[in-house]
């Protein structure tokens, strides 16, 4: 028997692009399913996506989201079950909201929407009971080496065409020692994440700021992080300190992407976080060649680091599915302390960090009696010497290993295993390794190595 049943709708216009339009519900108690049905039309115009996503908020809160590309969506919320991107439990009485969130709206043609919200007083039949989820595995300690994973993908929660347990599968068949879900604007994969991870897999949990204007990654975090961005009531720089104050580590992602119409909010314009408090930035995102443009997110990472700030660079697959090979794709390389989620997430702080997509580059400075790797600085006075010194081993013939001083290629080398180069002390700036194949697209990169001569 139905408890409730609301039909909202609407019609939608360009000036209605970028806004979360509430709509609320009054549930009524003994409500045992709260249904959600969305569907809004034209999808597609001019051969480019509108995109309305949804988020639930519940009397106490964030209920769950719905960032998917589709023109239809259907949302069941019960105690023992729940669509993907929700959480399931008990439907509480009081006041809902659901949100509709409106990346993208084409101009000149409007968009008809139809929001339907019912109730029940009894369970859903059809949708499956979630499972006892086992508790997560015990990991062996491993001390202090070199860890390799991943910082960013997606699954089912989100817009991804895969669960988690195929996200854990990619992560073993590429060998990784970590593995970071990081959905759009949702956190409910995460718990039966850390419970697929076998022992010798590392879970990183975290959740893509997916806002308007701009991505972000917030990992170490396995609550949801409020990415409604409305100037004047919550800026950026805001979200920054909460991510930071509470033990998460905010990472700036793909800032020149392709942005609107096509990607929607997908390149950064905070100009207060550009990169403003923010000091990690995502420079490899899928492949090296693609609508990330990585290229101008490294330049814009070079800039920055040139203005005296000290970045940390790190890399993102972005996966969604599994229909496609992985070649192209960079992976972190972390020295840290041990294999665990605060251990790896403190070494990228210190930009203890390599991005490769296979081949094997390492860094490493002797500077005013010091032994250095990617991320560390030194006071190298006048008179002294910088010693750098490269290796590098897994990449194809007449490939190029450039060292990159304060932004500009200052060595070239070519073949290998081996180079090393001397730079006078007493100067303020950086320096770190790019390996490139004889077409030019990233093999390997590093963190740089910071030197302070005042």
């Amino acid at each position: 028997m139905q408890t409730l049943h609301h039909v909202f709708t609407a019609v939608l216009s360009n000036q209605d692009m970028k806004k979360h339009i509430p709509f609320p519900v009054q549930v009524p108690p003994d409500t045992e399913t709260l249904s959600i049905r969305m569907s809004y039309a034209p999808h597609i115009v001019e051969q480019v996506n509108n995109l309305l996503t949804l988020t639930v908020l519940d009397p106490a809160g964030f209920r769950g989201a719905a960032h998917r590309n589709a023109e239809v969506m259907e949302i069941v919320i019960q105690e023992n079950a729940a669509s993907p991107g929700f959480f399931p439990g008990p439907v509480q009485p009081g006041e809902w909201t659901v949100l509709v969130d409106t990346h993208m709206i084409m101009p000149d043609v409007p968009v008809h929407l139809e929001l339907v919200v019912t109730g029940a007083d009894q369970l859903d039949p059809a949708l499956p009971s979630i499972p006892t989820i086992e508790a997560p595995a015990v990991r062996p300690s491993r001390g202090p080496g070199w860890y390799r994973g991943d910082f960013h993908t997606h699954t089912i929660h989100s817009d991804g065409d895969w669960d988690v347990a195929d996200l854990v599968a990619f992560a073993l068949d590429n060998r990784l020692d970590f593995i970071t879900l990081s959905d759009h604007n949702t956190v409910t994969g995460l718990r039966p994440f850390e419970r697929a991870c076998p022992e010798s897999l590392l879970p990183i949990c975290g959740i893509e700021l997916t806002t308007f204007w701009g991505h972000a990654l917030a990992l170490g975090r396995r609550e949801w992080v409020d990415w409604r961005i409305e100037p004047g009531r919550r800026e950026m720089a805001q979200v920054v300190a909460e991510v930071e104050a509470q033990g998460g580590l905010f990472v700036i992602a793909h800032p020149e992407a392709i942005g609107d119409p096509y990607c929607t909010g997908c390149n950064w314009l905070y100009p207060d976080v550009r990169p403003g408090a923010a000091r990690v930035v995502e420079v490899w995102n899928s492949p090296w060649y693609s609508i990330s443009h990585n290229e101008a997110g490294l330049e814009l990472a070079f800039e920055w680091m040139s203005r005296g700030l000290r970045m940390v660079l790190t890399a993102g697959t972005d996966r969604h599915d599994p229909h496609y090979p992985a070649p192209g794709h960079g992976f972190n390389t972390v020295y840290a302390e041990e294999l665990s989620e605060v251990a790896i997430l403190h070494a990228v702080r210190l930009g203890h960090v390599v991005l490769s997509s296979g081949p094997i580059l390492t860094l490493s400075a002797q500077a005013a009696g010091q032994n250095l790797m990617p991320g560390d600085s030194c006071r190298a006075q006048a008179g002294e010497t910088i010693h750098i010194s490269a290796e590098w081993d897994s990449c194809p013939p007449g490939s190029r290993l450039d060292l990159v001083v304060d932004g500009e290629k200052r060595e070239t080398t070519t073949g290998g295993p081996s180079a090393s180069w001397d730079l006078p002390g007493g100067y303020t700036g950086w320096a770190l390794l790019t390996l490139r194949d004889p077409d030019g697209e990233m093999l390997a990169l590093t963190n740089p190595i910071y030197f302070d001569g005042r």
